[in-house]
């Protein structure tokens, strides 16, 4: 699936460690320009001990212009990204835009934060099925929910219908 897309992942330590290698090494293969963007400069670890992972750039550097699809890995990370002003900038920008943004099990938390979850259908780890709910989220306990330019699933045994989903996006 050779493209001329770009996609920027975020990663921040403690992340899911399938949720960030999976669609990192899933979109390598696919040959897709993959930039894993931090919100330091500094190398990140999985909370399962995967890494260091080196980070491409930070988010403050990333233009929203320039990204054709967004991935959040879950975990502890999505918890440390949203207390960043860049990351939710990003994301607000590219909801705007109708730029596809794909969260995954935590990873809701940043879609709650950026304030663009309310009246929007999305899943997540049942442990955050609250928070997203009173965020205004038309809540599905289903594997991966497509709504609009967002792309959500449950947790790492929803990655493959999720990839297939992003992929998907990508071809569009």
């Amino acid at each position: 699936m050779a493209t001329d897309k770009h996609v920027v992942i975020l990663a921040a330590d403690l992340f899911e460690d399938a949720e960030l290698l999976y669609p990192l090494w899933r979109l390598q293969e696919a040959e897709v320009d993959t930039t894993v963007a931090g919100v330091s400069d500094q190398p990140v670890s999985g909370k399962k001990g995967h890494g260091p992972v080196p980070v491409d750039t930070t988010v403050e550097k990333v233009d929203a212009q320039d990204v054709d699809l967004l991935v959040i890995p879950g975990g502890f990370a999505p918890d440390k990204l949203r207390q960043s002003d860049d990351v939710l900038r990003l994301v607000r920008d590219l909801d705007a835009a109708g730029t596809p943004i794909a969260f995954i099990c935590h990873a809701g938390w940043v879609p709650i934060s950026a304030g663009i979850i309310s009246g929007r259908r999305a899943t997540s780890v049942a442990a955050i099925k609250d928070d997203m709910v009173n965020a205004g989220c038309d809540w599905s306990d289903e594997p991966t929910v497509v709504d609009g330019n967002l792309i959500s699933a449950r947790h790492p045994g929803d990655l493959g219908p999720w990839l297939t989903a992003i992929l998907s996006a990508l071809e569009s």
